[in-house]
């Protein structure tokens, strides 16, 4: 299966797109996992794209095209692949259409991860790192520490990041907003976007994007093709 995964930030996109992609076997392509592959290789792609990042700038979107162009090549994604982050416009919608039609495929299914806006704050609003080890993540309501502005692991300091700032996220989620809206009209009109909803527990949601493309939870995935 050939499946797009799009949604909101918060929505839990990338733990959906990891979990969807193991139970059908296979390959999660992230856009972002992708562009900073090629930037610890030190490709030109990837030098391309970090000179804009260190910029400020977004990364073009020929060079996000050509680095899905050329991870789509590659052999193990004959079996299917699930794509998370990518397209984030209509223009790259369309250049993946052309990229699928030029190796006479398409898309199977385009799921769009529901949520309401107010859910989005509280996810990422509440969110919390350690300041020793960004990789200790607490919730200030789903995941609180033991100790208020502690971590439970190591007793470092629990920051909020700018980026989690509720007025930040307010504008990404205009930003989402504008630059999505035409890439889910555009797959509406082919008739293959699927809503699924965003909210509850994490499996709840991984059997309805499964039941929304034809696949319950107990189904085996597909044999492998000679």
């Amino acid at each position: 299966m050939r499946i797009l995964l799009i949604g909101p930030p918060g929505a839990g996109k990338g733990t959906q797109a990891v979990r969807l992609a193991a139970h059908l076997s296979i390959q999660h392509i992230s856009a972002g996992d992708l562009l900073r592959e090629h930037i610890d290789q030190g490709s030109e792609l990837g030098r391309n794209a970090h000179t804009h990042m260190l910029a400020g700038l977004l990364v073009p979107d020929e060079v996000t095209i050509e680095v899905i162009e050329e991870r789509l090549a590659r052999a193990d994604t004959v079996r299917g692949f699930l794509l998370d982050g990518f397209p984030r416009n209509r223009f790259q919608a369309e250049a993946l259409d052309g990229i699928l039609a030029a190796s006479e495929s398409r898309l199977d299914a385009v799921l769009d991860l529901e949520i309401p806006e107010a859910e989005v704050v509280r996810r990422i609003a509440g969110r919390r790192l350690c300041r020793q080890d960004r990789r200790h993540i607490f919730h200030v309501e789903y995941s609180p520490p033991e100790v208020a502005g502690r971590c439970n692991l190591c007793g470092g300091e629990l920051y909020q990041r700018d980026d989690d700032l509720e007025a930040t996220v307010r504008r990404r989620l205009e930003v989402y907003r504008s630059e999505t809206a035409p890439v889910v009209d555009h797959y509406r009109a082919q008739g293959l976007l699927t809503t699924v909803s965003a909210v509850g527990r994490v499996q709840e949601i991984l059997d309805r994007a499964l039941a929304a493309i034809g696949r319950g939870q107990d189904e085996a995935p597909d044999p492998p093709r000679s």
